[in-house]
């Protein structure tokens, strides 16, 4: 089964940064696309079309004629409120596009999950898991997940491709990768417990090309995880900050992570209280601290190369935005 190429592709949650990044890369490539999406796109609004994943009706204009669908659409921030918010747009949302894609005639789909479905396991997970999701996030995406492959399984001629990204990071995302840089690159970065513990990320211009990549494939149930490598250890990204800012690295000053857990917590506390978010908590403290290694063999075996190196895409990333006279500061 293949794409009719006049057939546009329909980009729902198109409008955020990796759907940005994504119509970026079919613009490049030449292929038709729309922009599903509750808020207008600021780099595509010509191919946006307002819809909610939430309400299968709502996809009709953005759906119909499609060759197939990428759902970037979710609540993935750590502090959405109430929670009942994720299970709305992430679980829920689901059903309403696989109903909203099976009214169309649609029967390829990607689907963006999360690493988030595994946990904190200390040690790198294949596809296979196993899965232990610790904060409604992972929960929600591993129902999703769920449903989708429901819908392939309805109809053998159907293509579903889920792709687990881990954190993803690049140019123009104001994401925890971003404000980690940001504050090492500000010299007053200190680092909680002894860096030793790494971390799998993902830059957006090598996800995006994976979500393109997902769209070639045959009938069927296709997961893969996706980061890119090598990982590095947190000294080591580190000592990358200063090296691409072309500064020499101050010494580092160590928190302990029983005391940075307790600041966190506090500060959820106060969170509670008052309705302020912050850019600290005791699930962020957890997440920096814990080792997030995924494999991402998988993806590589079907065909797969990414266009960018880790180290390329961070060192491009931190000299774009944080260097002297970058837009972001």
């Amino acid at each position: 089964m293949t794409i009719n190429p006049e057939a546009p592709i329909a980009v729902l949650g198109g409008s955020g940064f990796i759907g940005t990044r994504l119509a970026a890369r079919l613009v490049e490539l030449d292929r038709a696309f729309r922009i599903g999406d509750l808020v207008p796109s600021h780099d595509h609004f010509d191919c946006y079309r307002p819809c909610d994943v939430r309400v299968a009706d709502s996809m009709s204009a953005v759906l119909s004629g499609a060759g197939a669908v990428i759902n970037l659409a979710a609540e993935h921030r750590d502090d959405v409120r109430p929670i009942s918010r994720y299970h709305e747009t992430n679980v829920e949302g689901a059903r309403q596009v696989c109903r909203a894609a099976s009214a169309a005639g649609i029967k390829r789909l990607v689907f963006t999950s999360s690493v988030a479905v595994y946990g904190f396991q200390g040690f790198a997970v294949d596809e296979s898991g196993p899965f232990n999701p610790f904060n409604p996030y992972g929960e929600t995406k591993l129902l999703a997940e769920g449903i989708y492959r429901a819908w392939a399984e309805e109809d053998p001629e159907r293509a579903l491709v889920i792709i687990r990204p881990t954190v993803v990071f690049g140019e123009g995302n104001r994401g925890n990768v971003y404000n980690l840089l940001k504050q090492v690159a500000s010299g007053r970065f200190m680092m909680v417990g002894k860096g030793l513990n790494k971390k799998s990320m993902a830059y957006v211009g090598n996800v995006a090309d994976a979500l393109v990549h997902g769209l070639s494939l045959g009938p069927g149930t296709h997961i893969f995880n996706y980061v890119d490598g090598p990982d590095m250890d947190m000294n080591e990204l580190v000592t990358l900050v200063y090296r691409s800012l072309g500064r020499p690295a101050p010494s580092r000053l160590r928190i302990p992570l029983s005391m940075a857990m307790a600041g966190g917590h506090l500060l959820d506390g106060v969170a509670r209280l008052t309705g302020r978010t912050f850019p600290i908590s005791a699930i962020r403290v957890r997440k920096f601290c814990e080792n997030t290694q995924i494999k991402a063999d998988r993806i590589r075996t079907a065909g797969f190369q990414p266009r960018f190196t880790l180290a390329a895409a961070l060192d491009q990333t931190i000299r774009e935005e944080l260097t002297e006279g970058a837009s972001a500061q």
